[in-house]
């Protein structure tokens, strides 16, 4: 695997430079390593590569934003060929004074838009269908995206005559410098609104809320992603529009506690009904189901349901249900009571508290001994 190389270090620039910034290096560099001004030398060769490969990232908005979020750019294919362009290279800095025609303006994909959205264990168990506000950018409808007021289209910039680039010639040590950068007036459109739309501003986008329908399937939980195809922000230049990611957040509930596809849960049960067994009625999230519990359970038993957890979202069947059962002790015992834990203490021949004979039973057996 090819080391990754740290394209802001080839360029001698911190992470946050300026495209002004990151330019001036890479001119900078390239003169000094170009392989004209470094007859034979294969170091300076490859440290030119280098040069046109970190500046092929950072130059671009987008592959680098991918390269500060994951720290690569997704391929080759992404930066070109360390000899791509290389007509340009020598037109800038040996330029011919050859005339650039116009390049073409690429549509632009639409930026994604992320949502939060809140169920109920309930909602996560059976599947839902919600309805979504999701306030997002859209192409202008009176202009249709034009910026410009109907019936007063956009006029070819003056300063680029429409190429969306401008060029400056310079000399230098090396011969004649040619500088290619993006129009200023037009932004690169290659044309200005005279006359704007007076809904958008001249923008051509308007914001919008727009109420979209998602549906969340049967055992879904928190950390759950939804893809929304093409319910981001619009495209430019008929570039198409970016994705609606929806990410879902199971809120907790009053009675059970989800663990992946499972459910637990506690239930009560009297230290009578642990010691002897019996069989209780416990609610599940589609109705009730009993559970067995068997003589002898001591504090802290788990008992299993299998097949009444979550549904699995990938792959069928359902996780299991595990009931907790917290024996208690009883308090506030009557008298009757009382005497009847006493005899079953003397059965068993275990210890107990003497039962409290009063005043008058403490004077007469101190007498009658």
């Amino acid at each position: 695997m090819p080391e990754r190389r740290n394209y802001y270090e080839i360029l001698g620039v911190g992470r946050d430079a300026s495209p002004d910034e990151i330019k001036k290096a890479y001119r900078r560099l390239a003169r000094q390593y170009h392989p004209d001004a470094n007859p034979g030398d294969p170091t300076a060769e490859e440290k030119f590569k280098q040069i046109n490969e970190a500046y092929a990232v950072l130059s671009d908005p987008e592959k680098r934003a991918r390269y500060d979020a994951y720290g690569e750019v997704g391929g080759a294919a992404d930066l070109g060929s360390p000899f791509a362009g290389i007509q340009d290279l020598f037109d800038m800095f040996f330029g011919t004074g050859r005339p650039r025609g116009p390049r073409p303006r690429e549509p632009k994909r639409g930026a994604d838009l992320r949502l939060d959205l809140d169920i109920t264990l309930e909602e996560a168990f059976s599947g839902v269908e919600k309805e979504l506000e999701v306030p997002r950018v859209e192409r202008c409808p009176i202009c249709d995206g034009t910026g410009a007021r109907p019936g007063s289209p956009p006029a070819t910039c003056s300063r680029c005559r429409g190429t969306g680039q401008v060029e400056t010639v310079s000399d230098s040590l090396l011969g004649r410098f040619v500088s290619i950068r993006t129009c200023p007036t037009c932004g690169g459109e290659g044309t200005v609104v005279t006359d704007p739309c007076p809904d958008c501003g001249g923008l051509g986008r308007v914001r919008r809320v727009r109420h979209i329908r998602v549906k969340v399937p049967a055992g879904a939980d928190s950390g759950l992603r939804l893809r929304l195809a093409e319910e981001g922000e619009p495209g430019t230049r008929g570039g198409p529009p970016g994705d609606l990611y929806v990410d879902i957040h199971v809120r907790p509930h009053r009675f059970f506690r989800r663990d992946g596809d499972d459910l637990h849960c506690e239930v009560t049960v009297s230290f009578i009904q642990a010691a002897l067994g019996t069989l209780l009625e416990i609610p599940t999230l589609d109705g009730s189901a009993r559970v067995k519990v068997p003589e002898g359970t001591q504090p802290g038993a788990v008992v299993r349901l299998r097949g009444a957890g979550m549904p699995r979202l990938r792959g069928g069947g359902r996780g299991d249900l595990h009931v907790h059962l917290d024996v208690r002790t009883p308090t506030g015992l009557s008298p009757r009571e009382k005497e009847l834990l006493r005899e079953l203490a003397a059965i068993r021949g275990e210890g107990v508290k003497e039962k409290d004979k009063g005043l008058w039973g403490r004077v007469k057996e101190a007498w009658n001994s």
